[in-house]
């Protein structure tokens, strides 16, 4: 079976999230895509996010249409950051005869390298890489290249950061997220207390690592 991962803080999760997950099962093709959101973020372990039931709620909300999307709390249910390395290695044990395909935007890719054990991700898993207009991959070596298959999505450049903003500002979320997180982000007063996406924050990848 050939499952895509594709991990998160999703904070909330997003239609831009969900077009790049069906693009990669109907391009590569995968028979399913794995939302795994984070517990403790590593490039975000000092920024407040939501808590991790709120943000499973969100993603469960997000997928429950869709039989090809499914969720994991692997790393929700594991204490200390959430090194993508230690997932992969969990789910190679637990699903030897899954061939994994980890979801990351390009510029996650171009970064890759500072990523915690990557050698080791790139021993159980194949990269599956959609564009961002930053992220230019033919400056990634040829040697990580070798590991990815690019594929074609649309390009959404919808941010987390950018949702809770209107969020917090009264703003209409409409169509960027599915009617069934607009409803539960208002009817549980999500990102109206404060603004998590401080200082200028603004998300540039979908990915944990």
């Amino acid at each position: 079976m050939r499952v895509g991962i594709f991990g998160g803080t999703f904070d909330p999760i997003h239609n831009g999230h969900l077009a790049i997950a069906q693009t990669a099962i109907n391009e590569l093709p995968l028979d399913k895509v794995l939302f795994i959101p984070a517990a403790i973020p590593p490039h975000k372990m000092h920024q407040e996010i939501s808590a991790p039931d709120i943000r499973l709620k969100l993603v469960q909300l997000a997928i429950a249409d869709n039989p090809q999307f499914e969720f994991s709390t692997i790393e929700l249910d594991r204490e200390g950051p959430s090194y993508m390395v230690d997932t992969v290695r969990q789910l190679k044990a637990e699903h030897p005869d899954w061939e994994l395909f980890l979801i990351i935007g390009a510029d996650n890719l171009l970064g890759f390298r500072e990523w915690h054990q990557p050698k080791e991700i790139l021993q159980r898993c194949k990269l599956a890489v959609y564009p961002r207009y930053e992220a230019d991959v033919q400056q990634v070596p040829e040697s990580l290249l070798k590991h990815s298959v690019i594929f074609k999505a649309p390009r959404m450049e919808i941010s987390s950061s950018y949702i809770r903003r209107l969020v917090f500002e009264g703003k209409s979320i409409r169509y960027l997220v599915p009617d069934t997180i607009d409803a539960y982000i208002r009817q549980e007063g999500l990102y109206g207390r404060h603004l998590r996406a401080e200082n200028g924050e603004v998300e540039t990848g979908h990915t944990a690592h």
